[in-house]
């Protein structure tokens, strides 16, 4: 019998390529954490080598987020519903008490 694990039994790579400034690369990086999506993002205003690959892969455009799994170039710009079927998550709804805690913070647990 073999333990050497078959490449579904790992997770796959996630890389995100984001800049600080812009506001949907922090909602998708959020989405991944909330779903506890393990992945590593790299901030292309600070890593030439990943922001010219960011712009081959977007046709010339340093478009963020820019999603590679597993190496591959899977989304750019993604919106929700595209990242819950990119990562094959069902939306659940809405939640109002994960609505309150995001809005009221710590202070909604009391």
């Amino acid at each position: 019998m073999s333990t050497r694990r078959e490449p579904a039994d790992e997770a796959p790579e996630v890389v995100i390529y984001t800049t600080e400034w812009c506001p949907q690369s922090r909602s998708t990086e959020r989405f991944l954490q909330e779903h506890g999506i393990p992945h590593r993002a790299i901030d292309i205003d600070q890593d030439e080598t990943a922001a010219e690959h960011c712009t081959e892969l977007n046709n010339g455009y340093r478009s963020t987020p820019t999603i590679l799994i597993n190496g591959e170039h899977a989304a750019t710009e993604p919106t929700g519903a595209e990242l819950r079927r990119l990562f094959n998550i069902e939306a659940d709804g809405f939640n109002p008490s994960r609505w309150l805690r995001r809005l009221m913070g710590p202070r909604a647990e009391k």
